[in-house]
């Protein structure tokens, strides 16, 4: 990884610790990250009642889709595996939703909950560029999700000691 990404995502941490939990201060986190890497856009979606719902996004336009079904589109796929996915042209990935039509590259990494390794939300990345993302930008990214999970992993969506704690004790029981 870059090495002023490394310090851009000990920053974002700092930030996320200290702001206040508003959207304001999710879309300046948004903000800084598409900052670092020149990325032309970024959205951070929460899944709420089986919806992905925009919480941030950079610029002022809004995506073409602010609101959609969680078993649609690239982010559905990568709430379903809750694996990182890169696609290099869009437009031919049946599964495109796009967020704005001058999109031709994506990643779409998932926002995974510490406490119960529920997806809880993804970090979708567009580029007008074909191929537009590597490996490098994978990881980049996947940091981040690590970071923002901290700031969006609540009691409601499963962060609870009481989970944590069920989850321990049955990882250390012994197997029937």
């Amino acid at each position: 990884m870059k090495q002023n990404s490394t310090k851009l995502l000990q920053d974002l941490a700092a930030f996320v610790l200290a702001a206040p939990k508003d959207p304001k201060s999710l879309k300046q986190a948004a903000e800084m990250v598409r900052a670092e890497r020149d990325y032309r856009w970024i959205g951070i979606y929460k899944i709420e009642r089986g919806e992905f719902v925009i919480a941030a996004g950079t610029g002022n336009e809004p995506p073409t889709y602010p609101r959609f079904p969680v078993c649609q589109g690239l982010c559905g796929a990568v709430a379903e595996s809750g694996e990182t996915l890169i696609v290099g042209d869009v437009r031919k990935d049946p599964r495109w939703l796009p967020a704005f039509w001058t999109t031709n590259s994506e990643i779409v990494v998932p926002i995974i909950c510490e406490a119960n390794a529920h997806v809880i939300g993804v970090i979708d990345v567009e580029s007008e560029k074909p191929n537009a993302f590597s490996e490098d930008d994978r990881d980049f990214l996947e940091h981040v999700a690590v970071v923002l999970a901290r700031r969006l992993c609540t009691k409601k969506n499963g962060a609870t000691k009481k989970n944590g704690a069920a989850r321990q004790k049955a990882q250390n029981a012994p197997a029937h």
